[in-house]
């Protein structure tokens, strides 16, 4: 990848709103062709969508986020594709990952509270054929996500100490 195209790139995943114009002036570059690049990336889907991260507890809205480790017998010609599939198509579910160590892959989902993420997981991931046994593990507290931090850190109120 050219290295123009992978600074805008680097620019834009740290925050989408940046104008073509100010990445030009940051970069040294003509502005038109960093709109190239973009429409280019946008084309070739190496750009996917645009993203806010939003701190949703601050936002006052209740909900669980949940990660499930999937144990899951591979098939012949498909691996893991095919029960993979079958669970990303679910809307409660936000990412599936093919995963090394003692599970294969990893669900994040989020639902309304802990009995929805609770009957997704019996109802609807458990009865995939395939779907061996899963471990899920509720999201506790959010430090940082997509490079953002979201805790305020506390001022330090210790006296300088002078020699």
């Amino acid at each position: 990848m050219e290295t123009l195209t992978r600074r805008v790139l680097q620019i834009l995943e740290r925050d989408a709103r940046t104008s073509a114009d100010e990445i030009a002036v940051r970069l040294g570059a003509v502005a038109d062709d960093v709109r190239n690049i973009i429409a280019e990336c946008e084309r070739g889907k190496i750009i996917r969508r645009y993203k806010t991260v939003v701190d949703w507890e601050r936002a006052g809205e209740d909900g669980v986020l949940a990660f499930i480790d999937v144990r899951v017998s591979p098939a012949r010609e498909v691996g893991f594709d095919d029960v993979a599939a079958r669970i990303y198509r679910f809307p409660e579910v936000l990412a599936v990952y093919l995963v090394s160590g003692g599970y294969d892959l990893q669900v994040v989902i989020r639902g309304p509270d802990l009995k929805e993420v609770a009957m997704f997981v019996a109802e609807k991931l458990a009865t995939i054929d395939r779907v061996q046994s899963t471990a899920t593990h509720f999201l506790l507290r959010r430090y940082k996500e997509d490079g953002e931090v979201l805790v305020e850190t506390p001022e330090d109120r210790r006296l300088a100490v002078t020699p």
